[in-house]
């Protein structure tokens, strides 16, 4: 990543404007990626980080944001990615917009989520569309983006998956890459698991969100990618991944078997060996 002295990790308040300042005085680019998926009650800090890169002298300001941003959107995370975007662009005009989908890796919301808690993604009967990104291909994009001159890339840059997927073939992925049989959890109906996901606010630990609950209801944007742009001829599909993030959930005695992974629609099923 970095030699001694490339990398400084700094304190900093989002509360705090001269820690912000502090933290961007020296950079030429600034990638922002603060952000919760549930709602934050205390301040708001839509286009703070953007004003004081730009009174600070950065050059280059990078904004990401979610492939479903969109201002009419029922989600509130989804509507408030539109509403930061635009107020970046009122500060920061050159800024880059990335728009990636959900991300899955390493200890993601994602792919692991679903081996602990399939229920939960068995919403709409699991008929929701998703097109996942892997978090490794959107991190190269990133870095890629540093390397593009400005005037070429002051806009949106959509990084879906390449492959749209239902979360009923998403279960079934992981049911058959963890070796275990497929989750017969029950749907739960969108009216109890809302005032579920509103009773668990008030634990300490994270929970899944009202909002959560009805992101599962919505469709990823069907929009083409911007790929070539970031200098990415083509992210990785889940299938070839999955493996390497869920081999953890598996017991023992199937720790080595090769990976089975179950046919997409009107595909014949592969193995592989890994």
């Amino acid at each position: 990543m970095g030699d001694l002295g490339q990398i400084v990790r700094m304190e900093w308040d989002i509360r705090n404007e001269k820690t912000i300042a502090e933290c961007v005085r020296h950079s030429d680019t600034v990638i922002n990626l603060v952000g919760r998926d549930y709602e934050t009650k205390n301040f708001d800090f839509q286009s703070l980080i953007a004003k004081i890169a730009k009174e600070s002298g950065v050059e280059r300001f990078i904004q990401v944001s979610h492939l479903n941003a969109s201002e009419s959107s029922p989600s509130k995370f989804y509507a408030t990615k539109a509403e930061g975007e635009k107020r970046v662009k009122e500060v920061f005009p050159e800024a880059t917009i990335v728009r990636p989908s959900a991300l899955f890796g390493y200890e993601d919301k994602f792919l692991t989520n679903m081996a602990v808690w399939p229920i939960w993604w068995r919403l709409n009967h699991g008929e929701t569309t998703v097109r996942p990104v892997h978090v490794m291909d959107v991190a190269q994009a990133l870095v890629n983006l540093t390397q593009v001159p400005q005037a070429e890339l002051s806009r949106t840059l959509n990084l879906p998956g390449p492959v749209t997927y239902t979360y009923e073939y998403l279960l079934e992925l992981v049911a058959s890459v963890t070796v275990e049989p497929v989750s017969k959890a029950p749907v739960v109906p969108k009216r109890l698991a809302l005032l579920l996901a509103k009773l668990g606010e008030s634990v300490w630990w994270p929970t899944l969100s009202p909002d959560e609950v009805i992101r599962r209801y919505i469709n990823d944007s069907d929009v083409p990618g911007d790929w070539d742009a970031v200098g990415i001829p083509e992210p990785a599909e889940v299938e070839s991944l999955a493996i390497t993030y869920l081999r953890r959930y598996r017991a023992a005695a199937n720790f080595v078997r090769p990976v089975v992974v179950p046919p997409r629609p009107g595909v014949n099923a592969t193995v592989e060996t890994q």
